[in-house]
């Protein structure tokens, strides 16, 4: 039931550019493909430069 609940807020953060830990900016990097971004509070995303979008990084893309 809390997962109904939590999902759709991170998502909006996640649609807003905005971390989903502290709600900090998330930076927009230039490059090809996917491109990994480190927020402040250490979680790490990646963010795709064509279609402006962020998600969170798998484990093994943070290896």
């Amino acid at each position: 039931m809390l997962k109904n609940i939590i999902a759709p807020v991170q998502a909006w953060l996640l649609a807003q550019g905005k971390c989903v830990g502290c709600g900090k900016v998330l930076e927009k990097r230039s490059g090809k493909g996917l491109v990994r971004v480190t927020c402040a509070c250490g979680r790490i995303y990646m963010f795709d430069p064509a279609g402006t979008k962020y998600r969170r990084a798998t484990f093994d893309e943070v290896r």
